[in-house]
């Protein structure tokens, strides 16, 4: 490994735009907006990172793919997640969104409701398959904590829904 006396802040952000969510790897983990906040002291770098729901299982996945990334461009990494603020669907940018549908996931709908965190009835989602809005939730429980069943009306797919949170 080479180890670099300065890093740019947008160096970091370019990396860690190449970290894929390893729950979903079409979406990398700036995409998601689980990054907080990049510190950068010469070579040291602490990405501070918002986990999705408290208790999500892909975290050392996450910490891991992130250090390993820094470090591959001669950076010392030190990887943090902390709980405020909450990261909030809102927080997924539009190319993220994108890339969910891509993938099948149907992007969350609305905006994450004021106040303390919780989630919200899901509205019906657009289908990621052929794009209909003639689809209902199935189960508010998901492969993951962030995710719920819809079913297609149209093309008769299920699908993975975001959740609002």
């Amino acid at each position: 490994m080479v180890t670099r006396t300065s890093i740019s802040r947008q160096e970091v952000y370019d990396v860690l735009s190449g970290v894929a969510d390893p729950e979903i790897p079409a979406i990398s983990v700036v995409d998601l907006g689980i990054i907080e906040d990049v510190e950068i002291e010469e070579n040291r770098v602490k990405v501070t990172c918002l986990p999705t729901f408290v208790g999500c299982p892909a975290l050392d996945a996450i910490r891991e793919d992130i250090e390993n990334a820094l470090e591959g461009v001669g950076a010392e990494p030190e990887v943090e997640f902390v709980y405020q603020p909450p990261w909030t669907s809102d927080r997924i940018t539009a190319k993220g969104k994108r890339k969910l549908e891509e993938y099948g996931l149907a992007p969350p709908t609305g905006r994450s409701p004021a106040g303390p965190t919780r989630l919200t009835l899901l509205a019906p989602a657009k289908c990621p398959y052929c794009g209909s809005r003639e689809t209902v939730l199935e189960s508010p429980f998901g492969p993951t904590q962030c995710r719920a069943i819809s079913y297609c009306r149209s093309c008769r797919n299920p699908f993975e829904q975001f959740k609002v949170v």
